[in-house]
């Protein structure tokens, strides 16, 4: 049985395709000597199962040491039925700097572990022929480098975990046309009721044309076509008539399908494809973030995306489903994925069970960008290249309301610019280039540098009611909590406050875990409750202060699961229950200020 063998890429399908997870030869290579010893020209000295990473126990590996190199081989036969098409290998993620070859020659280069990319195997893959694939992923422990919460040190400790080496998504082949589309850009517009595709082509071609078929559960709503054949990129308005509107929301994740063809100067279909799409709109309104004209406040959930037997890679796609309902089960409208660029199944689901997301990069690595006594470990270019990535491939899911490149940026602002401050405008800065539809959120806590950025937030994981309370009231007054800021606030981290929409966007981490054994690694925030009465009672006023808070647009709890020794999750590591969920749920669902 092949793993993790469904569609990898499900807002853009052909029907085509060749998944090459499963078994593939396998072999550390600790000094990354590999080249120079010949690993691209023989057999590997053991196996493992693909797409899961070595460090975990479903690779058939776990080996949880630094692996600084590690090399993939297996042979494949190219269906004969894909003559006369382009083959395209395609890696859903693979961390961190990877080379590929097939049959030794080599035929694609990326760096970073969170996007995909995509080689053309074309000239190697003859039809009905078999071709030898051969993957090396250097992954240094050693900075700089985005690793969200993968461990630099040996272990895991504190809020950070293991590491992911090498192969964790899913690994495919797909035949395409010399003439393809690529994947496009889908712009709901509320205000005129129309979706808005922009369809990228691999080339033009005379005569060519593209159509868009938009439909809906009771079949075709509108049909569009335009010409393909004079720009690169054309675009198609899908009108939506007012008895076929449904908008796409938390209560009714509505979602409609679309067919996209390439057609040549005959008549002839040269290229297909499906995807879907929601109509919804985000607008700011004060301090408030609307949703289709509406204020929602955002009961998100600190989503980490870690399993116990796959690290970072979902057992199967129905984990990915439980993990969403798991937190709405608690209450939870939405999460932001932390620190892990999610799969894009992941994705699909919170689509289609309107469930609300941030997208986020996974920048930790780099001394958490910026500390002045650390100058070696700066990021560079890579960060922003990695997420542009990261933006094109996620633009067109309606569950995406917000971005937010950076977390916990550590720098206090002094005269001089600084590596942080580049590196914070320049994500921003393509956040927004590339998507005008949704705020952006420069940075998740901390170091604030992009003045009248779309959001502003903070971090505060204050178990006292009472003192959380304090420090938020200040909101009122245009005044609110800042990290990093001297109580006098002579000393600043952050561009001044300015107005914007505001949440506390991690809070809580209560540390409970009544299973713990004497001597186990065990940690949370704060003083541990000495009930399950007290962690109720403290969940409870926590998540009420920011309800009750009239100018405070959501917040996000830490968080969703306990990861390793981190225990301060709603639910165990194995998703099994560790509280009555009736009043997690109950302490959250009462309508919040913004929202009456």
């Amino acid at each position: 049985m092949i793993p993790r063998s469904e569609y990898p890429r499900p807002q853009f399908v052909r029907s085509d395709w060749l998944c090459l997870n499963g078994e593939w030869q396998f072999e550390i290579d600790q000094g990354d000597s590999g080249l120079e010893r010949g690993l691209l020209q023989r057999d590997l000295d053991s196996h493992i199962v693909v797409p899961f990473a070595p460090e975990s126990k479903l690779s058939g590996i776990e080996n949880l040491d630094y692996l600084e190199a590690v090399w993939y081989r297996r042979t494949v036969t190219i269906p004969s039925q894909w003559a006369e098409q382009r083959v395209l290998l395609h890696f859903q993620a693979v961390d961190y700097d990877a080379t590929v070859w097939v049959d030794d020659v080599e035929v694609g280069r990326h760096r970073g572990g969170f996007s995909p990319f995509t080689c053309d195997i074309t000239a190697a893959a003859t039809p009905g022929s078999e071709v030898t694939i051969t993957v090396r992923a250097r992954d240094s422990h050693l900075p700089p480098q985005p690793r969200g919460k993968q461990a630099r040190l040996f272990g895991p400790e504190g809020a950070i975990y293991v590491r992911t080496t090498g192969i964790w998504q899913t690994v495919w082949l797909e035949p395409v046309p010399m003439v393809a589309l690529r994947r496009p850009r889908i712009t709901p517009d509320v205000t005129n009721s129309v979706f808005r595709l922009e369809q990228p082509l691999s080339n033009n071609a005379p005569g060519f044309r593209l159509k868009a078929v938009l439909k809906d559960e009771n079949g075709e709503v509108v049909t569009a076509e335009c010409a393909a054949d004079v720009e690169l990129s054309p675009r198609i308005d899908l009108p939506i008539p007012a008895d076929r509107r449904r908008l796409w929301s938390t209560e009714d994740p509505h979602l409609y399908d679309i067919e996209i063809s390439l057609i040549d100067g005959e008549g002839h279909v040269v290229d297909t494809v499906t995807s879907y799409a929601g109509l919804r709109s985000i607008a700011i309104d004060g301090k408030a973030i609307k949703i289709n004209g509406k204020p929602v406040f955002q009961r998100l959930v600190l989503d980490q995306g870690y399993y116990p037997d796959g690290i970072m890679t979902a057992p199967s796609d129905e984990d990915l489903i439980s993990d969403i309902e798991l937190s709405m089960a608690a209450g939870f409208n939405g999460a932001r994925l932390h620190q892990k660029v999610f799969e894009e199944r992941f994705l699909y689901h919170a689509d289609r069970l309107g469930y609300l997301v941030w997208g986020e990069f996974g920048d930790w690595g780099c001394s958490h960008m910026g500390r002045p006594d650390d100058e070696h470990q700066r990021p560079g270019a890579d960060y922003i290249t990695q997420w542009l990535e990261v933006l094109e491939r996620d633009y067109s899911h309606p569950s995406i309301i917000g971005w937010c490149p950076l977390n916990e940026t550590w720098q206090r602002i002094t005269d001089r610019i600084t590596m942080l401050d580049d590196v914070t405008q320049g994500m921003y800065l393509a956040a927004k280039a590339m998507d005008t539809t949704r705020p952006v959120l420069d940075t998740s806590g901390y170091s604030h540098r992009v003045p009248f950025a779309d959001v502003y937030d903070s971090h505060d994981y204050t178990q006292d009611p009472d003192t959380f309370a304090a420090r938020h009231a200040g909101l009122a007054n245009d005044d609110p909590y800042i990290n990093g800021h001297d109580e006098d606030k002579s000393i600043s981290w952050s561009v001044p406050y300015q107005g914007q929409p505001y949440f506390v966007s991690e809070f809580g981490g209560i540390w409970w875990n009544p299973d713990v054994k004497e001597g186990e690694d065990s940690w949370g925030y704060g003083n541990r409750p000495t009930s399950i009465e007290e962690f109720y009672d403290r969940f409870e006023k926590l998540c009420w202060i920011l309800l009750d808070d009239v100018n405070m647009f959501g917040y996000c709890y830490t968080q969703l699961t306990d990861i390793y020794q981190e225990q301060n999750g709603i639910y165990k590591y194995d998703r099994s229950q560790k509280f009555d969920m009736d009043r997690i749920r109950n302490a959250q669902i009462k309508p919040a200020a913004i929202e009456r």
